[in-house]
């Protein structure tokens, strides 16, 4: 039966993910994503319900468009995959509690401003005043402990961040302190300043490999929001155990 629901999770996600692929890519553009029929970005060809089945459809038309044969981008299977993957692993992990309900929310945000932040380097305002009350309202429901620690977390973090970007000049994104201020109500003071760290180290870590292999040269704007959606999800999902192992190992 858990592997039943598990299916049915990775299903339903792959199917949001399709939705926030659009949201992601359209919403920037402050094109409409709700009446609007998804159509072919390079001939604008409105598709057929059979090119729009999450991830079969991009493998079954050789990830080209059928009416124009113009590559589609890879990101449209890959946030589908990704989205359906961490929503099978929410409740893989939690089961039905309502703390399943905020990993999906987390998981929904972050799935929108990975989208948005490598196709335009931004991480929309709208998003975040979109999910914030829903995850506050699920802090209410599902507290962390101590129960101040979102708070706390929220404002901690901005702080950091805000002061990061003044010293530096710009050299974080205002998107970037938003977006941790989110962070920190969901994930408590600890896991979310566990994330910066997370996010920081995979940032230094990657960005050295791509300008080893002159996929990105010195100096070269990068969006930053990958890093931070990747370390809080590992933050969000390992965030205890991690903190508790680092604790073992200085004590």
């Amino acid at each position: 039966m858990e592997v039943l629901f598990i299916l049915l999770f990775f299903l339903f996600g792959i199917t949001f993910g399709s939705f926030y692929n659009v949201v992601g890519l359209r919403s920037p553009k402050n094109e409409t994503f709700v009446n609007d029929r998804s159509y072919c970005p390079s001939c604008k060809h409105q598709l057929s319900w059979y090119e729009l089945i999450p991830v079969f459809s991009f493998f079954i038309q050789g990830g080209k468009c059928g009416h124009c044969k113009s590559k589609i981008s890879n990101i449209y299977p890959t946030i589908e995959l990704l989205t359906g993957f961490l929503f099978a692993f929410s409740f893989w992990k939690i089961g039905f509690e309502w703390e399943v309900i905020t990993a999906l929310l987390l998981i929904s945000m972050l799935m929108i401003i990975l989208v948005s932040d490598i196709k335009y380097m931004v991480i929309q305002n709208k998003v975040l005043v979109f999910f914030l009350p829903l995850l506050i309202i699920m802090r209410v429901v599902q507290p962390l402990e101590p129960w101040w620690s979102p708070i706390v977390g929220a404002i901690v973090i901005a702080v950091i961040l805000a002061i990061i970007i003044l010293v530096s000049r710009g050299g974080m994104g205002a998107g970037d302190m938003k977006l941790f201020a989110v962070l920190g109500i969901v994930l408590g003071v600890e896991k979310v300043l566990l994330a910066f760290f997370l996010s920081c180290l995979l940032g230094a870590v990657i960005g050295m490999l791509l300008m080893l292999f002159n996929i990105i040269k010195r100096r070269q704007p990068v969006p930053f929001g990958p890093y931070i959606v990747f370390a809080a999800l590992i933050a969000y999902f390992y965030g205890d155990s991690m903190i508790d192992w680092y604790l073992g190992f200085i004590i």
